[in-house]
């Protein structure tokens, strides 16, 4: 008889069910009471704990001097979420900082004089839309961005992440998100985009960073949303998309980034906020579904052959997404890029969640929250403010994917405690909270 050992992943899997099952057992053994507070997000303290790191953060954090705009965004980002907006110091300094970030020659650096990076423009934009008023969203030179923006498409269709970097689907991401929400989208940007995405859509049905890599949550939000924002959401392999998205939701009820892989805390939103896209998007899921059944099928690089081979054909465009408006961003097909977000948001929920979305409020408040402010990937590790802003943005999701339409109120069905629990909604492909990204566009409209 042969013996089997457990894997090095094994050992490190049951550990981590071993943490959380304990802390459900003792949450469930509780009275009713005390499990109110036990569930209770602890507002107060985060406020403190992000507060305290965008005035001064301690000597370990220089490993992240490269990345200082991303910590701007997690900290303004997870106080908007929590209803709470800087001072007016620290709102000037937020943005004289990320000024400086700026390069001359368009986009932001990881730091002042720092060479501009595509994923370090996406997080300074989303900052200063997050801190909002008209200092911040004049700051951003739109124009030298959107050259910053040409000079790193790839003839492939994709974008480097920087000057000679990276091509992946997270700086396609990051390219057209930016360009969207600052009304500078276009046919030149778009090129092509659609097909190096396609092309990174996996056998498992999630997207990879690059063509031939493993699906990953991370990529599969930013394949997902860029494929909405350019209007090409309809040649995606929806079903087999969220076959492997929903199985990615484990036994500890929060969300693994792989297949295989443990759980964290940040996927709450990478995986989670999948769903509410794909909420909006069920008419192209159910017209795929009809040809699935009629014996079609799909290759596994994401292209369509046999019957599906029309999928591609179902609504030339996302209907009921793009307005037709003739503009200097007016594309080929009539359609403008700059508005699908806008009109995207106010598209009604067409069904409930895929996946057990009050479990993962429980994961995130249970084994994610530090008592004293602070999120963090899983039981047994430190808080930081990474977690913490992707914690509370999955949060969020959960708390408002329900709601019929932008303005319903939040149903008691969909919230983990009390209503003292509940966060700020977001902008589902932007992930800035909504009421931010409404000034902004307005702001952006207004030339």
């Amino acid at each position: 008889m042969e013996l089997r050992v457990a894997t090095v992943t094994q050992h490190d899997q049951w550990k981590v069910e071993s943490q959380v099952f304990r802390i459900y057992d003792l949450f469930g053994n509780l009275p009713p009471n005390a499990q109110s507070v036990m569930i209770e997000l602890q507002r107060d303290n985060h406020i403190e704990y992000l507060t305290r790191g965008l005035k001064q953060l301690p000597p370990p954090f220089c490993t992240l001097d490269a990345n200082r705009p991303w910590l701007c965004y997690w900290i303004v980002h997870s106080l908007a979420l929590l209803g709470e907006s800087v001072d007016d110091e620290l709102e000037h300094n937020t943005i004289d900082f990320l000024s400086r970030c700026q390069d001359q020659s368009g986009g932001y650096g990881g730091g002042p004089g720092q060479l501009p990076h595509l994923a370090t423009t996406y997080a300074a934009v989303n900052a200063l839309i997050t801190v909002g008023g008209d200092q911040a969203l004049s700051s951003i030179n739109r124009g030298e961005l959107y050259k910053f923006l040409r000079q790193m498409k790839h003839p492939s269709g994709g974008f480097r992440m920087h000057d000679g970097g990276e091509i992946d689907v997270r700086a396609c991401y990051t390219a057209i998100s930016v360009a969207s929400i600052l009304n500078i989208l276009d046919d030149e940007l778009v090129h092509n985009v659609g097909s190096f995405i396609l092309s990174c859509q996996t056998y498992e049905g999630g997207i990879s960073g690059e063509p031939g890599s493993e699906a990953h949550g991370g990529y599969t939000f930013c394949g997902v949303a860029t494929m909405i924002l350019i209007n090409q959401i309809n040649h995606l392999d929806l079903p087999r998309l969220i076959d492997w998205l929903v199985f990615r939701q484990g036994k500890e009820f929060g969300f693994q980034g792989r297949t295989n892989k443990l759980v964290d805390g940040c996927y709450s939103f990478w995986q989670g906020g999948v769903f509410p896209l794909l909420q909006r998007v069920r008419s192209i899921i159910d017209e795929q579904l009809v040809l699935l059944d009629a014996g079609g099928h799909h290759t596994t690089n994401g292209t369509h052959t046999s019957t599906t081979s029309s999928i591609s054909e179902v609504g030339e465009s996302f209907e009921g997404i793009s307005s037709h408006v003739d503009d200097a961003c007016h594309s080929r097909q009539g359609v403008n890029f700059n508005d699908i977000g806008y009109n995207f948001v106010k598209r009604p929920i067409e069904m409930e969640p895929l996946f057990h979305s009050l479990a993962l409020q429980q994961y995130i408040l249970l084994c994610s929250q530090e008592e004293k402010g602070g999120m963090k990937d899983k039981p047994g590790l430190s808080r930081d403010f990474y977690h913490t802003c992707y914690c509370l943005s999955g949060l969020s999701v959960c708390q408002h994917m329900w709601s019929d339409e932008e303005d319903s109120p939040v149903l008691p069905r969909a919230l983990m405690g009390s209503y003292s629990n509940l966060l700020e909604p977001i902008h589902p492909l932007f992930n800035v909270v909504l009421e931010q990204y409404h000034e902004a566009r307005e702001f952006f409209t207004r030339d």
